[in-house]
């Protein structure tokens, strides 16, 4: 299938299809003779998975970092644990939530607190 219509079965855009390539995510795609991109099955099922973990909090150098391993589409998750991305992965987003709850708090003690 062309770009296009691949793109529409993983539910992305052709852009997102050129950018995984571009950024080591998805091997480059078979062409036409006319150089189209030709995408099959498998690399559909690949960018679905290549969503889904960064729709979990995966930044690309995360999944550069496990690429060869994104066909385990029926287990998402195990690329990365097993490199201790999503360990860590976890604790950035800790952290961060760790920040906003103070944020917020002085915020909410600013309202309630007259200056």
């Amino acid at each position: 299938m062309r770009i296009g219509d691949a793109a529409a079965a993983a539910g992305a855009t052709p852009r997102a299809l050129r950018f995984y390539e571009d950024n080591g995510l998805l091997p480059p795609a078979r062409r036409t003779s006319t150089g189209q991109r030709v995408y099959g099955a498998r690399d559909v099922a690949r960018i679905r998975t290549i969503r889904e973990l960064l729709a979990s909090g995966f930044t690309v150098g995360d999944l550069r970092a496990c690429a060869g391993r994104l066909d385990l589409a029926d287990v998402p998750g195990r690329c990365s644990t097993s490199e201790g991305i999503a360990g860590r992965r976890v604790a950035a987003l800790n952290a961060e939530i760790e920040r906003l709850t103070v944020l917020r708090d002085r915020l909410a003690a600013r309202i309630t607190t007259p200056v």
